[in-house]
């Protein structure tokens, strides 16, 4: 399903943080926003989830206006998150964090299929599926993060910053997980700020500066493009 994102503004304090953001996040595709700290990009990923109202605006997910809706409902029509820092839940084990991703979910059957699903994505998880989470390294406990979002079977995952805090291994180990959570069928959504990793696995993308989009284009013409550098990485960039 298709994620349109209409002229929104979001503001805190009265102070806008994103102005007039329109973009769309094809169907069975990856499309990713890119821009540096302070952009506005977390604050884009709020307003799709309903934790921060738009002022104006509107965000459309297979047709269906979620502007309004609270996050619950949103969560329920098929959107799933991956926050930025993993933020998994320290005191649980790893088969306890997958299941509260399936919270909606109430046939024990379903859950455990998904479950075994995740277990296939990353058979490190499988091996240690009794392990308390917050003992785990951060590569790991960013594996429990996504495997814990694809529980919901969403029809769209949203990443935020998925490469925070991560060695290059496992920042190149996750974002070729990406690539096949969205080969399985799995509309994603990626904001970062490591252009290079994710312009290699996107097909698409816009670029975020001051809370404005100031380039869009598939991620070839985005690496290409001279906007691109001035944006997310300063001026005078080589």
């Amino acid at each position: 399903m298709e994620l349109r994102v209409e002229g929104i503004s979001t503001a805190y304090d009265r102070a806008d943080v994103l102005e007039d953001v329109t973009l769309d996040v094809a169907a069975g595709r990856i499309t990713c926003l890119l821009g540096s700290n302070g952009s506005g990009k977390t604050t884009l990923i709020r307003s799709i989830l309903g934790l921060t109202k738009p002022r104006r605006g509107r965000i459309l997910f297979g047709g269906t206006d979620l502007t309004r809706l609270p996050t619950h409902r949103i969560v329920a029509s098929g959107i799933a998150a991956i926050p930025e820092g993993r933020k998994v839940f320290p005191r649980l084990t790893v088969t306890e964090n997958l299941r509260l991703g399936a919270y909606l979910e109430t046939d024990a059957h379903i859950v455990t299929d998904r479950m075994e699903r995740v277990f296939a994505i990353f058979p490190a998880l499988a091996q240690r599926r009794s392990q308390i989470a917050g003992t785990m390294s951060g590569g790991e406990q960013a594996m429990v993060s996504i495997g814990r979002g694809l529980m919901s079977a969403p029809k769209l995952l949203l990443v935020d910053e998925p490469s925070l805090g991560l060695s290059p291994l496992f920042v190149k180990e996750n974002f070729a997980v990406l690539r096949k959570v969205n080969e399985s069928g799995v509309t994603v959504f990626l904001v970062e700020q490591n252009v290079h990793q994710t312009l290699a696995i996107a097909h698409e993308g816009y670029v975020l500066s001051k809370g404005r989009v100031v380039a869009h284009g598939t991620a070839q013409e985005l690496l290409e493009n001279d906007e691109v550098r001035k944006a997310y990485f300063g001026e005078g960039a080589a």
